[in-house]
């Protein structure tokens, strides 16, 4: 349950680079690395070329939830009666029983008719 809670309350950020329409990295939470095309073209020194190149670079970002104030309070009967149901069976799993022992040591074994193991010769080795 915590695990839902913060995969929900996170924001994911995705950033892909493109380069002549090829995907050449992704990245998750921080900025996904170039292929060089823009270190190439500062080195020609033409900025006709650094306007207009190749490369893109899309990001994707989908925020997180922020409002986490939930209260019993505002929850409604029924709502309520489920939760307190829920957590009561939930919570008698775990108690002990208190089942009484019963001791067989003051009852005899039932009487056999015939010994069965010397009747079917099955002996222990």
């Amino acid at each position: 349950m915590a695990l839902l809670l913060l995969l929900s309350t996170i924001s994911w950020t995705v950033e892909k680079h493109l380069c002549m329409g090829r995907v050449l990295d992704i990245a998750l939470f921080n900025a996904a690395k170039d292929c060089g095309m823009d270190a190439g073209l500062a080195l020609l020194d033409d900025s006709s070329q650094l306007i207009k190149h190749c490369c893109d670079d899309e990001s994707f970002t989908m925020q997180g939830q922020d409002d986490l104030n939930h209260d019993i309070f505002n929850l409604d009967f029924s709502q309520q009666v489920f939760l307190i149901s829920f957590t009561t069976s939930y919570l008698n799993l775990f108690q002990e029983s208190t089942d009484k022992v019963i001791v067989f040591d003051s009852y005899p074994p039932p009487i056999l008719a015939e010994d069965l193991n010397i009747l079917h010769q099955v002996f222990l080795i």
